[in-house]
């Protein structure tokens, strides 16, 4: 099944939304004068249909850290529980801000989760001490994220509306990062916690809130995301683009391989989210298909056959409460918490 084929039936965007979904996931701060001139309606429109979409919760553009380019300690959680407490430790992991991605999955025990630690200490205090403390929690599994394949920066090719022509007035410039890792200061920091909650906040608004002048906050913005420190993500509900059936994939991938597989895997629009993993599994995948034949077919004709891969286990995802920075509500996108601590489940 086509997933673009039964987005024509979907009640909650047309055509044109998805036009501009694709455009915001190009470049989240676009102007609205930029994404009119590209998608060839008025200015009026398209900020009308933005808020829409956007106070509706069908979308949010979040301003987000590159983990590997500004020291973050990120990892991949498996958290193993009683049936009966997954929802309440999956519910107490995304309220923490330093926690991503968190998805009640296989048989209703298992929650996963994307941890962005800023300190070692924070992150190991978080699995040494207080999950394996939390009543009902069995077993928990941390997978550091070696490499990235595809994910973070990279607009997904799931959601292709677009001519090329459009695609190419839209794409910003590549960051031209400087060597080493990038030391973020006091104000950058701040300029981030405030994108995080809405990437497309204006700079007038992001000058009151850190102090800076509007010109300090423009150059700031321009250096982090020109830096590779900082990047723009659409989140944004799959099912409205006709992908019905989630799941994690876990690959026990030759060594030798790794590289190859995971390459591989960046270019499947099936894919938003490849990964190099420390574990058993070494490569991890999240992958989005139109239905369970769909992912069926996926995992035999294309996955299965790549060189190098030993052993898949698939986990499907029952149901997710936290993308990138949003929280997730009845299929709708809401505002997390701007602070928050560990809340025992």
């Amino acid at each position: 099944m086509n997933p673009k084929e039964s987005v024509r039936d979907d009640p909650v965007l047309d055509d044109l939304d998805r036009r501009l979904v694709q455009a915001l996931m190009i470049d989240g701060r676009a102007s609205f004068t930029r994404l009119s001139e590209v998608l060839g309606v008025s200015d009026q429109t398209v900020q009308r249909r933005y808020r829409r979409m956007r106070g509706e919760g069908l979308l949010r553009v979040v301003g987000l850290p590159v983990g590997s380019r500004v020291g973050l300690f990120e990892s991949w959680l498996r958290v193993r529980c009683a049936p009966s407490a997954a929802r309440a430790v999956a519910k107490a992991l995304a309220r923490r801000p330093d926690i991503a991605w968190v998805t009640i999955s296989g048989g209703g025990g298992d929650v996963h989760a994307m941890t962005r630690a800023r300190t070692r200490q924070d992150r190991d205090t978080l699995l040494l001490d207080r999950l394996p403390r939390t009543e009902q929690v069995r077993e928990v599994g941390a997978h550091t994220i070696l490499r990235k394949f595809f994910g973070g920066p990279d607009p997904w090719p799931g959601v292709d509306f677009l001519s090329v022509a459009q695609v190419a007035a839209l794409t910003p410039p590549a960051p031209e990062p400087s060597p080493g890792r990038y030391a973020l200061d006091a104000a950058e920091s701040r300029l981030m916690a405030l994108l995080a909650q809405d990437g497309r906040t204006p700079r007038p608004a992001l000058a009151r809130a850190t102090g800076l002048s509007e010109s300090t906050v423009g150059r700031r913005v321009d250096r982090l995301v020109a830096e590779g420190a900082l990047f723009f993500d659409l989140e944004l509900i799959p099912r409205h683009f006709g992908y019905e059936t989630e799941a994690t994939v876990l690959l026990t991938v030759d060594p030798a391989r790794l590289a190859e597989v995971g390459t591989a895997l960046a270019g499947h629009v099936e894919v938003p989210f490849a990964a190099a993993v420390t574990g058993s599994a070494n490569l991890l995948a999240v992958v989005v298909c139109a239905d369970t034949l769909h992912l069926y077919t996926y995992l035999t004709e294309r996955l299965g056959p790549l060189p190098g891969v030993r052993q898949l286990e698939v986990i499907p995802a029952l149901r997710s409460l936290k993308r990138a920075g949003m929280l997730v509500t009845d299929d709708r996108l809401t505002d997390p918490p701007t602070a928050g601590s560990w809340s025992g489940a």
